[in-house]
Parts: structure tokens; sequence; C-alpha cells
């Protein structure tokens, strides 16, 4: 009998002690006005798109792009690329339903062809005919669905560590991509275990996400400090992490068409990707005929904020304006490719 009055002790104090953990842990959701008022931006507008009120942001003139984010991120992840952009396009970033400032969507639709479907419809309310198009990872996903879905209005393709790519029938070594969420990436699969899924709910650690930055990063030093605290924060806007165990629950509903993708087509990617392997990036290459692939390859899942200005220069590039090598020269402005 004393054993298990011992064993009894024991557990009472293992649960306490998870009890109090959990405690430590509880985050609330931060209110989306408080959440607005910090990270907004001069840019910054707010566009009602079939009941959704989306966060967007505009900088500079000229043929539009449309920069989208992927998984867990917002449209601060394009802010360097945006800023060297806009002297020549009008540059349009926006947080997909479920991210960001955007908050949730009451209907639930966090497909890869609802986000896309949002994009095409954006552009109508914006009368935009025609644009270029950015994505990286899911957002690189949801850019391949656009794309097949209205290529006549796609000028050109730029395709940053995406996911989408067509299956391979092999499974190359490094090879761990199996949807569109992330490939190997542990954090989904962590969050779509049903039990730790609820404690992600109200008990959201912050270490984890300093973890995940460790993961999406080539290099661990460039991760700033406030880069790890507006991607722990943006997921706080009240409704978002419901959101998106709502959207990781879901079947992957895509239906990428890669014979519709004649238009110009730039895949960036970078060589320490552990989220998305390289190998994905040699399947879209040899998906969309007359691609360019270039590899970064000290660079991990999202080179666009971890080597921006190098990252950038190659986009620009590809777009056809001339990167000035001595900064104290003026920028040239080609035309784009055809």
């Amino acid at each position: 009998m004393i054993w298990i009055k011992r064993i009894g002790k024991l557990l009472a104090v293992l649960l306490l002690t998870c009890v109090f953990f959990l405690l430590l842990l509880y985050r609330s959701d931060i209110p989306a006005e408080e959440i607005s008022a910090k990270y907004r931006t001069a840019e910054s507008h707010f566009i009602e798109i079939d009941g959704v009120n989306v966060h967007v942001r505009f900088m500079g003139e000229g043929d539009p792009i449309f920069l989208l984010h992927g998984s867990f991120s917002s449209l601060h992840t394009w802010d360097v690329w945006q800023q060297e952009l806009s002297p020549y396009f009008m540059t349009i970033s926006l947080d997909f339903p479920g991210h960001g400032l955007t908050g949730p969507d009451k209907l639930k639709r966090y497909t890869i062809q609802d986000y896309s479907e949002l994009v095409l419809a954006l552009a109508e309310k914006l009368n935009l005919e025609k644009f270029h198009l950015a994505g990286n990872s899911m957002g690189g996903a949801v850019a391949l669905q656009v794309a097949t879905s209205r290529p006549n209005q796609v000028l050109t393709l730029n395709l940053v560590d995406a996911s989408g790519a067509p299956r391979m029938q092999i499974r190359s070594i490094d090879s761990t991509q199996t949807s569109s969420r992330g490939g190997g990436a542990w954090v989904f699969k962590l969050i779509e275990n049903p039990i730790f899924s609820q404690v992600f709910l109200k008990c959201t650690p912050k270490f984890l996400f300093a973890m995940n930055m460790k993961e999406v990063y080539g290099d661990a030093s460039k991760i700033r400090a406030e880069t790890t605290e507006r991607y722990f924060e943006l997921m706080l806007r009240e409704g978002n992490r419901a959101a998106t165990l709502d959207r990781l629950s879901m079947p992957r509903k895509s239906a990428i068409d890669f014979k519709k993708l004649t238009m110009p087509t730039l895949i960036l990617w970078g060589g320490k990707d552990s989220w998305i392997p390289v190998s994905q990036a040699y399947a879209l290459e040899k998906a969309i005929p007359g691609s360019n692939l270039i590899i970064f390859d000290e660079a991990g899942h999202v080179p666009m904020e971890e080597i921006p200005t190098e990252s950038v220069a190659e986009y620009l590039s590809f777009l056809g304006v001339e990167v000035r090598k001595n900064y104290l020269e003026p920028p040239k402005q080609m035309v784009y490719v055809d």
C-alpha cells in the first residue's frame, strides 16, 4: 500500500508541474486593434474582399507585382523586397486570411484554391488586368494556382522556395516534401497533433518560434529578435491560432496545370532549405519549360528575409531592371521579360 501512495503522490506532483508549466506558457489573444496599431504602416490599407477585411500594403507605381507570403508568415516577410521593387513597380503585398493583421475568415476559406481566388478578386477590385506574381512557400503554391487559373493575366512568375511542385515518382534522399504545407517541417506535424493543437490555442510558447526561425534560416546569426517577436505576436492576433488549426486540418485543394505555365518564370531557392528541399526546385524547373533556376547556397527557406539584397537583385534583373554595381550611379530601367 505504501508504494501505491508514493506513486499517487508522484503522479500528483507531475500533474501539478504540468499545470504550472502550462500556466507559464498561457498567452491570451492580442486584440485586433492593438496588434494593428503596432504593425500596420503608412502604406497599409484594409480592403473588403468577399466578407474578409484583408490587410494590403501598396508601395510604388508601374506594372503591379503581387507578393504572396508563406504559412505562419505575413506580408512583412517582403519588407526589403517591397522597398527595393517599389521605385520601378507597384508592389502589392497582403496578409492571407488567418495570418497577420487580416485575421480569421468566418467561412474558414484557407485552402490554396481559396487564397488564389482571393488574389484574383483583389486584382479585379483594383482593376488590374495583368500583373506579376511572386510567392514564397505556401504563397508560391498560391501563385502557381493563380497562374493556372488565369495564365493570360500573369506577366511573370517568381517562385521562392515554393510548395506545389509535382510529386516525384522516385523520392530523392533529401526530399521530405509531402504536401503544400511546408514539407517535413516538424512544427506542422506538431500542430496537427490533436492533443498539442488544443494546447496551442491558449499556450503558445515563444521558444517554439525561436526554434522555428533557426530552421527556416540558413544562417542563424542573421535572425533578429524583432523578427521573431513579430512572427510570435502576429500569431497571437485574435483568431489567428484557431484559423491556423482550421487551415492545417483541411485537405489540400489545388489543381496546378503546369502545361499552362508558359509565362517567363524565375525560381529562387535556398540551398539550405530544410522545409522544402532543393530537389523540389529542380522538380519545378523540369515541370515549367524555359524556367530559370537560381540557388543561393547558404540561404534557407526565406531568402527574401535572410539575404534580401542579393535575392531581390536577381528578381530585378529577371524583370529587366539593371542592378547598380556602383550605388553612386543612377539605376537604368529596361523592359521586363517578354
